[in-house]
């Protein structure tokens, strides 16, 4: 029986693996976020966002105020956000400092997805000034929801509107005005989300207010005291039932969990609630305490597949757990509250410390649930959809569009940040070993045991490549620029050249601009496994008179097939 049975369970553990990772063929580009930083937005540093959105589902469309408060870092007489096209701004002034003062107004210029706002002189560094912003209008409809975003529109089974945003690829400024760059995250962001009664509104952070309007409508007054990258921010709405719970983490705090599901799946909220539970208990054993203690483990049932919407995961995958109870959608991208929201890439040319660290822990929990062949099996799953087409991690920056879709039209997904960054991952647990490799994602996540005890937001932080590199080099001990700078500065796999000559076997490594490249190769040799080192990136192997050997016989290493 167990004979006839694994085939099926191994198929559920590679589609558990590598389901988020595969090619898509999506129809449609992202209008992309990020990319080279403008001199105009380089200047400020956004303290805090203050949002208000009225939303009226019958029209699909959106009126709104948003207030940024920006430190000024260089002088500057130009304030520029970004927001989509199809929105008119109504409105943009300076708040006044003083309560007897009204809102100076200003003149603004739309220019291809940016509102350019003349401000009343030149703002000198170390200024902090507050820009209110009103608007209103249709936003984007989300083409192919969550990696072409917008606003995702539809129904619950009853006929009640039910609809989210969804703009990691595209960015916020589909729905608000905003500084649309990772580099920049608010400290704080206050949320008012105004939907007709008996409509619910769920978002980041923890809910302050429910105020009951006489128009028939409520406001939802959200506070998030996290840092948030803007994609992050979120509006969920339906006639939502609110299932609670809590769970200790292993900081000795009490993490309250709060899920938002459609009254027609209330009575399966819990056994999800409880998914989330084990799989906060394997993250936080690995990567440190869950970041977000001070305000909430959230869900969202969405009617889009799913995203890491902090503190409020949007969860689309319809309760289809798989033969062993699991959920590889809540568990992707509750992942991503430690890779994407604890620890944000300062640019997304550094996107696979988001998609590649977290498809590696997808995988490792296979690991420790089903042992190290069904491991072995689920990675060497992921190198079949590699295009290796461009670097994983470039030095320059990149839009989320770039990092994310294939040449020439943008519209297909190459998934290379995902599974080829996972295996980069697995290949440099095989080099620096286990003891080594798992304290660098910890300080990866947590730079100091200090840090894992932060629930003011300061325990978040914009990281890079590079403080990767550095991070495993003092966890290890050995040099690792030769690594990465092969496997994620540049796109071409290193190749395993091998020659059987009698009792003598030959392997050397060819590398794309003969890079360095001494990587240690393992070979079994009569059922019993050594370590080679190649120096040079060259070895000689004596092998006894006829026996059998296997070189890399657990595909630790990423190279060209």
């Amino acid at each position: 029986m167990m004979k006839k049975l694994f085939p099926k369970i191994l198929v559920c553990i590679l589609l558990f693996a590598t389901t988020v990772f595969a090619q898509r063929d999506l129809g449609a580009r992202p209008t992309g976020s990020g990319g080279v930083l403008m001199p105009e937005q380089a200047a400020y540093d956004v303290k805090s966002y203050d949002l208000a959105v009225r939303v009226n589902p019958q029209e699909q469309s959106i009126k709104g105020v948003l207030t940024a408060k920006a430190l000024i870092v260089k002088p500057i007489d130009k304030f520029v956000l970004d927001l989509d096209m199809p929105f008119t701004v109504e409105s943009v002034a300076l708040v006044s400092p003083l309560k007897d003062k009204g809102d100076i107004p200003l003149k603004f210029e739309r220019r291809e997805g940016k509102i350019w706002i003349s401000l009343p002189t030149m703002e000198k560094a170390g200024k902090t000034i507050d820009v209110r912003m009103a608007y209103g209008g249709k936003p984007r409809v989300a083409p192919r929801p969550p990696w072409v975003g917008g606003f995702v529109w539809s129904k619950t089974a009853d006929g009640s509107p039910w609809f989210a945003t969804a703009v990691q690829n595209d960015g916020a400024d589909l729905w608000f005005p905003v500084k649309d760059h990772p580099s920049d995250k608010p400290e704080t962001t206050t949320l008012h989300f105004t939907v007709p009664e008996p409509l619910v509104a769920a978002s980041n952070g923890k809910l302050q207010s429910v105020v009951k309007n006489a128009d028939g409508t409520r406001t939802y007054n959200w506070f998030v005291s996290q840092p948030i990258s803007n994609y992050c921010i979120a509006l969920n709405v339906a006639p939502y039932k609110l299932v609670e719970d809590k769970v200790k983490s292993v900081s000795g705090e009490m993490i309250p969990i709060q899920f938002y599901v459609l009254p027609e799946h209330f009575e399966k909220a819990q056994s999800l609630i409880d998914l989330t539970k084990k799989y906060n208990a394997f993250f936080e054993e690995y990567l440190g305490p869950y970041p977000f203690r001070a305000d909430k483990i959230g869900i969202a049932e969405t009617p889009h597949l799913g995203m890491e919407h902090q503190s409020i995961t949007a969860y689309g995958n319809e309760f289809k757990y798989n033969e062993d109870g699991d959920d590889w959608l809540i568990f992707h991208e509750f992942g991503h509250e430690w890779w994407a929201n604890l620890v944000t890439g300062k640019d997304w040319n550094d996107f696979w410390i988001h998609e590649g660290f977290e498809s590696f822990m997808d995988t490792f929990y296979i690991e420790k649930t089903k042992g190290k062949e069904a491991y072995f099996k689920a990675m060497a799953a992921r190198q079949k959809n590699f295009k290796n087409v461009k670097p994983v991690a470039p030095r320059e920056p990149r839009t989320t569009t770039e990092m994310y879709m294939l040449p020439p039209d943008y519209t297909k997904s190459d998934g290379d940040i995902y599974g080829k960054g996972a295996m980069i991952l697995n290949t440099l647990r095989f080099y620096l070993g286990d003891e080594a490799f798992f304290k660098s994602l910890r300080r990866m996540a947590y730079p100091t045991p200090e840090m894992e005890k932060i629930t003011n937001g300061k325990q978040t932080r914009l990281v890079t490549t590079d403080e990767f590199l550095k991070i495993a080099e003092q966890q290890s001990g050995k040099k690792l620029d030769w690594f990465f700078e092969l496997y994620l500065r540049q796109p071409a796999l290193p190749k395993l050249v091998s020659e059987a000559k009698g009792n003598q076997l030959t392997l050397r490594w060819e590398t794309p601009n003969n890079l360095s490249f001494p990587m240690p190769v393992e070979i079994s040799i009569g059922g019993k496994s050594r370590r080679v080192e190649m120096t040079n990136g060259k070895a000689t192997v004596q092998l006894p008179q006829d026996v059998k050997y296997e070189i890399d016989p657990n595909g630790w290493l990423l190279k060209a097939l």
